[in-house]
């Protein structure tokens, strides 16, 4: 594991998650046990609108954690619109210990973030839920903000659809709270997800 990250971990306090979060959070729990119980591959896709900033936290936090309880699971993440994964949340993922290799020069950079430094890396990139790099089946669709949960009420070829919602630090870009609302989103989906594969 990746030790700075491995510190960020064992410092993130599950007790701190609200009982309106942990009752938005159960659903998928309990897809999770279903699945494990049934001895079933675990596939979640979390997606907003732009696939960038709640999807990728997402999908980075759900593999590292479950990654830590030993569970093998795969993470992806999507958006309903192509733009690209911001560098502010790639400085949030940095800030909390992760790894991340990746140029920011191209217009929609892939990124390189390594919840272990022994497996192999996820690729943070903006991108459809539906291209055809991703689960096209048998997965969970995690609908992280609102304009995705609503302007998508089916996806196709989901196994379930479950709307977790986080704020989105976009609304303080460019401002002096920049830095501290991503750190919290990220912080926020890193204990929520710590949750999720801690009560199992």
């Amino acid at each position: 594991m990746n030790y700075p990250l491995l510190d960020y971990i064992a410092e993130v306090d599950t007790t701190e998650v609200p009982a309106d979060r942990i009752s938005a959070l159960t659903p998928l729990v309990e897809f999770i046990q279903s699945q494990v119980n049934q001895q079933k591959p675990v596939t979640l896709v979390f997606i907003c609108t732009h696939n960038s900033r709640r999807s990728v936290f997402g999908q980075f936090w759900a593999q590292a954690m479950a990654h830590q309880r030993g569970l093998d699971i795969q993470t992806f993440s999507g958006g309903t619109e192509v733009t690209a994964c911001n560098e502010r949340t790639i400085a949030a993922l940095i800030r909390a210990g992760v790894r991340v290799e990746g140029n920011m020069s191209q217009a929609n950079p892939h990124y390189q973030a390594f919840y272990d430094l022994d497996r192999p890396p996820l690729s943070l990139y903006s991108k459809l839920y539906d291209a055809p790099e991703l689960p096209q089946s048998d997965f969970v669709a995690v609908m992280t903000c609102a304009s995705a949960d609503e302007g998508c009420p089916f996806i196709q070829g989901a196994l379930a659809r479950l709307p977790i919602r986080y704020e989105d630090p976009k609304a303080f870009d460019d401002t002096p709270r920049e830095a501290d609302a991503y750190d919290e989103c990220c912080a926020q989906i890193a204990a929520e997800m710590k949750f999720v594969f801690s009560s199992l």
